[in-house]
């Protein structure tokens, strides 16, 4: 059973879009944010707008309503870094992108929770993934994962210089 945070929207074509970023929803943690909108601001905005012609075309397009605040439901879970030897954010961030806190001092998920939250978003995520490539690649030899991201153009946290506008 998909839970209700998670969108799976069927096609038959060889594609798959892979939207973890685009959402919003707090899960409850406002009261324990040093904002409600630094929790939202590193989503991926609109980037479920952007590519809704997917499914005109035949894709399978998976997304989540939940932010990436609540999990990074596209981190390795074992929070190995994505960029060794770089600034990263982990499976449940607790700073923005900009390094500033997410949470109030004290109220940080601790390892418990995390891995509560890990069960919770994590694996369903990954196994409507999973579901998804393998019924696809029961109709097609071959399939394209496609993953839908977004951010700003400048972090000096994370990257050097200037982000390209689009980037494959």
């Amino acid at each position: 059973m998909i839970p209700s945070w998670l969108t799976v929207t069927r096609g038959t074509a060889p594609l798959l879009v892979s939207i973890p970023h685009t959402g919003i929803d707090l899960a409850g943690l406002e009261n324990r944010l040093v904002s409600p909108w630094l929790g939202r601001r590193d989503a991926d905005w609109w980037i479920d707008k952007l590519y809704d012609f997917a499914e005109d075309l035949g894709a399978t397009v998976v997304h989540t309503a939940i932010s990436r605040t609540v999990i990074d439901v596209n981190r390795d879970p074992s929070g190995v870094s994505l960029y060794p030897g770089q600034a990263t954010t982990g499976l449940c961030p607790t700073e923005t992108f900009d390094g500033d806190p997410l949470y109030r001092v004290g109220e940080e998920p601790d390892a418990s929770e995390v891995d509560e939250r890990r069960e919770k978003y994590f694996v369903p995520y990954h196994a409507a993934m999973q579901a998804e490539i393998d019924r696809l690649r029961a109709l097609h030899r071959q399939i394209v994962l496609y993953d839908c991201h977004s951010i700003r153009s400048v972090l000096p946290r994370l990257f050097e210089g200037t982000l390209p506008v689009f980037n494959l």
